[in-house]
């Protein structure tokens, strides 16, 4: 992939329309994006990201809104890129999501993301695609890599990846997870630790239901179960530790699980033979019990045919004494029954005779009511005339009833329509006064409003006058603290530097003048006749002699320490150098040489500018609300003044109409009541004459029909009772009997003559008489017998039953039981493989020696591919002096289990001991970090087979070089270019502007940031 153009609009800190010419960049090689601190270096690697993958890289990605502040309100935010990637030359154009002025009204509304995918052919650019997720899918596909991957590919983090070179393993294995493909061996272990606790919990259910079933088995027999006071949980056969899958000894639960079957086979023969025993018992029981029930029913038989013959006896004596009463109960029963015919006609004559004594006295009472209505005496067709005329006229009164509540409606009306005339007039007064003032208060509130609000526009420019002030006071204020220290750590480094060097050639020296006297030293050790330990003569002619003192090996030793101190202080104090001179140049870039004083009067400035401002947008907000207040309060007047005007308008044309049809109505019920106070009380008068009149009538021809009943009733009573033998109705009602009372008389004649029957039946019994000739039985001897008896039966088919209960629920659970058995071994085995495995694959099992996680062994191999890649560059950048070398044993930050494998350390060639990444300082940590970035760089393109990276960015981390390993580092990325890549170096270091002639320069101001080409 090599870039050639690309163009920023309204995107971060760049307001306009910006142009970036990678080409002109790119054919230097090496090319230097700089500029001041928060211009926007950055930005413009994120519009690269943004454009191919529509996302920023890092945590820049989580914040909303990618368009610029200073942009125009209606500006739209867009980047468009142009590339070749696989030999194709794309343009990619996209557009976040933003909010735009509506076109319509005030407001805005939001503008979703776009893209536009285009390929350069044949001349002209073909569009490819407009849909977001297949922009997305194109570009990942011809790259061969995720935006994750691309950003740590193509825009090389060096400070994400110092946090990576000093990180504990966790970290270092999340990071590794995002570039490399891992999640299929991470859900692998997942899977499998997951079937490890599926198949435990199927063994550990299957079991525990096998032991809850020999535990019923138990508590149906009474026997202890197999088993000890623990749960009875399965563990599987231990192959996986040595011993041979089927050779291995079983102890514990899965012993007692195999042995349930067999304990309850046992447990079923011996309750068998106990089944048997006691149905002998019930059978023999019931025998006897049989025989003593049968003589007890004997007995009790016999008793009672003898008690049945002397109670008949005693009731035929009894009933022979009632003849006489039997005799009088039927002489009454016939009277009665004679009564009966005649008794209904005697008491309908004295019933006619009481309704014809009340029927005349209310013809006399009705007739004396209507004596004033009629002429006294008057007969029934003059009382029914005069009851007509009068509801005649009701009826025709009746129809005035509507025009009564019509005119009692129009005068209430007409009273409300008065009261709301009486309201209204004022309210329309006070309306028009209030219209003829409101207009003009709104015309000087509004003005005043107007003014304020001008004045307050100039507050943002304030704020940001006074936030740019206070920190480039804050810088300035810094910069003069910073420039004493760098005065003093210049003075400091260069004191290290000497004596570093003084230590050093001291060394130097010690080691010549040992070398130079260790002949003399070892000439002092010859003795006569011994051999030379150098030569291996026993002749010494002529022993050497020191050509002065000779030191030794600890005065070395000694002097090499002081020394390899002496460099560790220089050392430190350059690295603190280092520091110091980037932050200065930092300060530089945002208060420049300006002194603190000035700022701090042009801060001053700006907060009295600020506080004016601050108070006339007070001022703007609070006439705005008054102003809003007076022109609610004016449109609320007009409105109601047209509802007054129109109210008073209908309420007096409404009025008028009433009257009218109040006067009209008022002449007519004059008119119809007559001499009556009201239409409703001479309707009421002649309603209840009427009443009065036809109740006369009623009661007269009601008088007349009770005279004629009468009677007739007394003719067929008399009548009757001679015909039943009866002289007077007197007679007639002493004889009546009720039915209730007749039925009783019936009933107990005829129990005497069915106690009667029966007495003659019990006492020519045969087997009553036999029965009475005999002895009494014994009958508590017999009951004492059959209770003793039916005990004994009882216990009998009670064990019996239990016996045999036993052995079916017995039966039952073997049954169960051993299914339940049957079905946990399989389960059991199955535990035990995905046991096994899962163990290795989460570095927790024995046979995995290096116990560490699938997933983990994949990403130790993947990082010692990027260990090999580093150490080629960092090898030329330290100077042949550290390697990194990674390490496979658990390091202290590795806190997860099975994480292992993801140990780096950072081999020194100069002492030869291994070290931990903590301890390089500023600028080899740097060195380091960036040889870490470049080697992942390579392993992950060639891990996700994609396009060769033509355009590649490192971003800062330079100032922390000082010259020498400056030259090295550049000399490193001199060789990226090889093969016509062009590397981008994002920095503000102020050496690298001599270094790199070609540059993509970022200047900011307070209106946003613009770029420029310098080549």
């Amino acid at each position: 992939m090599r870039l050639h153009r690309l163009e920023i609009t309204a995107f971060g800190p760049f307001p306009g329309t910006e142009e970036i010419d990678f080409d002109a960049l790119s054919d230097a090689g090496l090319f230097l994006i700089q500029g001041r601190t928060g211009a926007g270096k950055t930005s413009v690697l994120d519009a690269v990201c943004f454009a191919l993958y529509g996302q920023v890289p890092g945590v820049r990605n989580a914040v909303k809104g990618l368009r610029s502040d200073h942009a125009a309100p209606g500006a739209v935010p867009r980047v468009v890129l142009e590339t070749t990637i696989r030999g194709r030359r794309l343009r990619v154009s996209r557009s976040p999501a933003w909010e735009r002025p509506k076109l319509r009204g005030s407001g805005t509304t939001v503008e979703h993301a776009k893209v536009v995918v285009e390929e350069f052919e044949h001349g002209g650019w073909t569009g490819l695609t407009t849909r977001l997720d297949e922009a997305g899918d194109l570009v990942s596909r011809m790259l061969g890599m995720t935006a994750v991957q691309f950003c740590q590919v193509a825009l090389l983090p060096q400070g994400e990846f110092a946090g990576f070179l000093r990180s504990g393993a966790d970290e270092r294995r999340r990071v590794l997870e995002r570039l490399f493909a891992t999640e299929v061996f991470t859900q692998v272990e997942k899977w499998l630790a997951e079937r490890r606790a599926g198949t435990g919990r199927e063994a550990a259910d299957l079991a525990a239901r096998a032991a809850a079933l020999a535990d019923r088995v138990a508590e149906a027999t009474g026997a202890p179960a197999p088993r000890g006071d623990g749960p009875l949980v399965p563990r599987p056969r231990p192959a996986d530790r040595g011993a041979s899958s089927r050779d291995a000894a079983e102890t514990g639960p899965l012993d007692e699980v195999e042995t349930l079957p067999a304990w309850a086979a046992e447990l079923a023969r011996g309750h068998e033979d106990i089944r048997a025993a006691v149905e002998t018992l019930r059978d023999e029981a019931a025998a006897t019990l049989a025989g003593a029930r049968a003589a007890l029913d004997e007995g009790r038989a016999l008793a009672e045919r003898r008690d049945r013959h002397a109670r008949a006896a005693a009731r035929r004596d009894a009933l022979a004494e009632r003849a006489e009463e039997k005799s009088a109960l039927a002489s009454r029963l016939d009277a009665a029954a004679r009564a009966d015919r005649v008794v209904p006609l005697v008491r309908d004559v004295r019933a006619r005779h009481d309704e014809a004594v009340r029927a005349r006295r209310w013809a006399d009472e009705t007739r004396a009511g209507a004596s004033a209505l009629v002429p006294p005496k008057a007969p029934e067709d003059v009382l029914a005339k005069a009851e007509r005329d009068r509801r005649d006229e009701v009826a025709a009164l009746e129809g005035r009833r509507a025009s009564a509540a019509r005119l009692r409606r129009v005068e209430s009306e007409r009273a409300g329509l008065e009261k709301e005339l009486r309201r209204l007039e004022p309210a329309d007064a006070r309306v028009a006064a209030a219209l003829n003032d409101l207009p003009v208060v709104v015309a000087a509130r509004r003005a005043e409003r107007d003014e304020t609000v001008l004045a307050a526009a100039a507050r943002p420019g304030a704020a940001a006058a006074v936030q740019d002030a206070g920190r480039r006071l804050d810088a300035a204020q810094r910069r003069d603290q910073v420039e004493q220290a760098l005065t003093e750590a210049e003075a400091a480094y260069r004191t290290a530097v000497d004596a570093a060097q003084d230590t050093r050639q001291r060394v130097l020296d010690l080691r010549q003048a040992r070398l130079d006297g260790m002949a003399a030293v070892l000439a002092g050790e010859l003795a006569a006749g011994e051999p030379c330990r150098v030569c291996g003569s026993s002749d010494h002619p002529d022993p050497a002699v020191a050509p002065g003192p000779v030191p030794s090996e600890d005065e070395v030793d000694a002097a090499q320490d002081t020394a390899d101190e002496a460099q560790h202080v220089r050392e430190q104090a350059g690295t603190a150098l280092g520091e110091l001179r980037t932050e200065r140049d930092k300060l530089m870039e945002i208060a420049g040489e300006t002194p603190a004083s000035a700022l701090a009067a042009e801060l001053a400035e700006a907060h009295r500018a600020l506080d004016a401002a601050d108070a006339r947008a007070a001022d703007a907000e609070r006439l705005e609300e008054i102003l809003h207040r007076h022109e609610q309060e004016l449109e609320r007047v007009r409105v109601e003044r047209d509802e007054v005007s129109r109210a008073l308008t209908e309420h007096r044309t409404e009025d008028a109409k009433l009257a009218d049809e109040q006067a009209r109505l008022s002449a007519e019920l004059a008119e119809a009541r007559g001499g009556d106070a009201t239409l409703e009380a001479r309707i009421a008068r002649l309603g209840r004459e009427a009443g009065a009149l036809a109740e006369a009538v009623e009661a007269l021809r009601a008088s007349g029909r009770a005279e004629a009943e009468l009677t007739a009733a007394r003719a067929r009573a008399g009548q009757e009772a001679a015909a039943q033998g009866f002289r007077t109705p007197d007679e007639v009602l002493a004889a009546e009997l009720a039915d209730e009372d007749q039925g009783v008389l019936r009933d107990r004649i005829r129990r005497l003559d069915d106690a009667e029957a029966e007495v003659r039946a019990q006492l020519t019994d045969p087997a009553l008489v036999a029965a009475a000739a005999e002895p009494a039985p014994d009958l508590p001897a017999l009951e004492a017998m059959l209770h003793a008896a039916d005990s004994v039966h009882a216990h009998a088919v009670s064990a019996a039953d239990r016996a045999a209960h036993r052995c079916d629920r017995l039966a039952e659970l073997r049954e169960r039981l051993g299914t339940a058995v049957r079905d946990w071994r399989p389960a059991a085995e199955r535990h035990a493989v995905a046991e096994r495995l899962a163990g290795l694959t989460s570095g927790k099992h024995p046979a995995n020696r290096h116990a560490m996680s699938l997933s983990a062994y994949v990403l130790a191999a993947r990082l010692e591919q990027v260990v090999d890649a580093a150490n080629e560059r960092l090898r030329r950048m330290s100077g042949g002096r550290y390697a990194l070398v990674h390490t496979t044993e658990k390091a202290a930050g590795d806190r997860t289990k099975g994480a292992g494998g993801l140990g780096l350390r950072v081999a020194d060639a100069w002492t030869g001991l291994d070290r931990d990444p903590v301890t390089l300082s500023g600028g080899e940590s740097f060195i380091t970090s960036l040889s870490l970035a470049l080697g992942l760089a390579d392993v992950v393109t060639a891990e996700a087979g994609g396009a060769e990276i033509g355009t590649l960015f490192v971003d800062e981390g330079f100032g922390t070089l000082d010259e020498d390993t400056l030259d090295e580092v550049m000399d490193v990325l001199d060789g990226l270019r090889d093969g016509g890549r062009a590397v981008g170096v994002v920095s503000h270091v102020a050496e690298l502007r001599a270094r790199i002639p070609a540059q993509l320069r970022v200047t900011k101001d307070r209106t946003g940031s613009t770029v420029s080409i310098t080549v």
